[in-house]
C-alpha cells in the first residue's frame, strides 16, 4: 500500500514507497538512467528509472515523454544530497509509472523568451519553478496579513467593489454602466471602512481595486489587491508603529515558511533578515533636500534630469528609488503638501499647506508600499476640502455624516499586495506577481 504523499513534504518519507502525481519539468538520460524532474505543485523532485529495473518498454515510454507531459510515478524515497529539487537532496528510484498524457511541442522551453511571448502564454508560465516560486510566496504574504491583522483584534468588513463615486478623483477609474446610472469600479474600500470603525474600532477590507491609470511602468497594474485596515482613536505616530511591525511581521514570517522559494528566485535574505522596527522616519521637506542633495553631486547627466523637483512636488520613481537607498530599511516620509494627497487627509497643525499623511518606501528601489494619514475628524473641514476638490457633494453626504455623529480622530492606509510580493521576492516587474496581470495593454489570458 503506498503512503499519500506531496513533494514538499518528501524528506518525511525516506525509505517508503510512494506515489507521485504531478506533471514531467524535464528530463536527461544517460545510458541505461533516466533523470525525471517531476513536479506535483508542492514541490520538484528527482525520479530515477534505471532501465532493468522498470523494463525495456516503461523505460522508452519514459525516454519519449515531452515535457508537462502529466503522469504517475511510484517508487521508493531515498536520500541524496546531490539530487536537485524543491526541497533537494531526495529522489524517487522508479518502480512503476502510468502516462496519462505526453505532451508534445509544449512552447516554453528552456531557450530565453521575450516578455510579451511569455504574458501571451502566461497561462503555461505560471509552471514554472520562478513563477511557482513567487505565486506561493504570495499566498504567504496573503495569509500573513490576514494573520495579523486577526490576532490583532480587527474585523475584516467587505467593501463594495461598485460605488458612485471617487475616493481620489475620478481621472483614474473605470467608469460602468449601473442600471442607467454611472458608477465606478472602486479604487479603495477606505472611504466605507470608516463608516465600519465606528460600529467595530478596528477593521481591514482586502480585495481587489482597480486603478485606470494609462501608466506603462513596472510599478502600475489596472487590478491589484490592496489590504486597508482603519482604526479609531489612532493618530499619524500611532499608525507608523502599527505599520513598521505590519510589515516586518510579513516579511518575517515570509523567511519563516518560504526560504527555499525565496533562494530559487535568489533573493538576497540577509536583505530580509533586517527589515524589524523601528523604521526611520522622515520628513517630506527633509526628504525633497535629500534628494535634491543627490542630484546636485551626481555627474549623471540622466540622473540630474531625472531627479529635478521642487518642494510642492510629488515623488516619482526615480526620486524614491534613490532616497531608499540611503536606507537599509522601509522609510517614512511623513507630512506631504496637501496639493499632493486626497481630500480627507487632516491638515497638519500650523501648517495647512502640509497634511498628516505618510508614505513607506521600500529600501532596494522599490518605492511606495504603503500609503496612509490620518483622515478628517471635524465634518465642516471635510465638507470644504469636497468643495474645494469640486467633488459631488451629494454623493459625500453619508461620508461628512461619519463626522457629526461621534467623530473621533482616526487612521488607516492601504498596502498593495503585489508591489509588497515584488519586493521580498526581489523580482524587476510587477506582472509577475499576480497570476494573470491587467495593465494598460493586456487583458488576456
Amino acid at each position: 500500500m503506498t503512503t499519500p504523499f506531496t513533494i514538499e513534504r518528501i524528506a518525511d518519507h525516506v525509505g517508503e514507497r510512494v506515489t507521485v502525481q504531478g506533471w514531467l519539468y524535464a528530463s536527461t538520460h544517460k545510458g541505461k538512467l533516466l533523470f525525471l524532474r517531476l513536479r506535483d505543485g508542492t514541490g520538484i523532485t528527482q525520479a530515477v528509472a534505471y532501465r532493468p529495473e522498470v523494463g525495456d518498454e516503461l523505460f522508452e515510454t519514459l525516454v519519449r515523454l515531452g515535457q508537462e507531459s502529466s503522469l504517475i510515478v511510484t517508487g521508493t524515497v531515498r536520500a541524496n544530497e546531490k539530487a536537485p529539487g524543491i526541497p533537494a537532496g531526495y529522489e524517487i528510484g522508479i518502480e512503476e509509472a502510468t502516462v496519462l498524457q505526453n505532451a508534445i511541442d509544449y512552447p516554453i522551453g528552456p531557450k530565453e523568451h521575450g516578455i510579451e511571448f511569455l504574458m501571451d502564454n502566461r497561462h503555461l508560465w505560471l509552471r514554472s519553478s520562478q513563477q511557482w516560486a513567487i505565486m506561493r510566496v504570495r499566498a504567504t504574504i496573503k495569509r500573513a496579513i490576514i494573520d495579523f491583522f486577526d490576532d490583532r483584534g480587527f474585523l475584516n468588513i467587505d467593501t463594495p467593489i461598485l460605488t458612485p463615486s471617487a475616493a481620489e478623483g475620478t481621472s483614474n477609474l473605470f467608469e460602468v454602466e449601473y442600471f442607467n446610472e454611472k458608477a465606478y469600479l472602486a479604487q479603495t474600500g477606505q472611504l466605507y471602512s470608516e463608516a465600519t470603525i465606528m460600529a467595530f474600532g478596528k477593521v481591514y477590507c482586502f480585495g481587489p481595486t482597480f486603478r485606470a491609470e494609462k501608466s506603462k511602468t513596472r510599478r502600475h497594474l489596472a487590478e491589484f489587491w490592496m489590504v486597508e485596515p482603519e482604526i479609531a482613536y489612532c493618530d499619524l505616530d500611532e499608525l507608523m508603529v502599527l505599520e513598521e511591525e505590519f510589515v516586518s511581521y510579513i516579511v518575517q514570517r515570509t523567511l519563516e515558511q518560504r526560504a527555499a522559494e525565496l533562494e530559487l528566485l535568489e533573493r538576497d535574505l540577509s536583505a530580509l533578515r533586517n527589515i524589524t522596527p523601528p523604521f526611520p522616519r522622515i520628513s517630506y521637506d527633509e526628504a525633497i533636500e535629500r534628494i535634491q542633495a543627490i542630484r546636485e553631486a551626481t555627474d549623471d547627466p540622466e540622473l540630474k534630469e531625472n531627479l529635478t523637483i521642487e518642494w510642492g512636488d510629488d515623488f516619482g520613481s526615480p526620486h524614491e528609488t534613490e532616497l531608499t537607498k540611503q536606507f537599509d530599511k522601509p522609510v517614512f516620509v511623513y507630512g506631504y503638501p496637501t496639493a499632493v494627497k486626497a481630500f480627507y487627509m487632516e491638515p497638519w497643525p500650523g501648517r495647512p499647506e502640509i497634511c498628516k499623511s505618510v508614505d513607506l518606501l521600500a529600501p532596494e528601489g522599490y518605492g511606495e508600499i504603503i500609503g496612509g494619514s490620518e483622515r478628517m475628524s471635524d465634518p465642516d473641514v471635510l465638507l470644504a476640502a469636497i468643495r474645494r476638490h469640486e467633488l459631488p457633494e451629494a454623493n459625500y453626504r453619508w461620508y461628512i455624516d461619519l463626522r457629526s455623529y461621534g467623530s473621533v480622530p482616526h487612521s488607516g492606509f492601504g498596502l498593495g499586495l503585489e508591489r509588497t510580493v515584488a519586493w521580498i521576492c526581489g523580482i524587476d516587474h510587477i506582472r509577475q506577481t499576480v497570476p494573470f496581470a491587467r495593465t494598460r495593454n493586456r487583458l488576456t489570458p
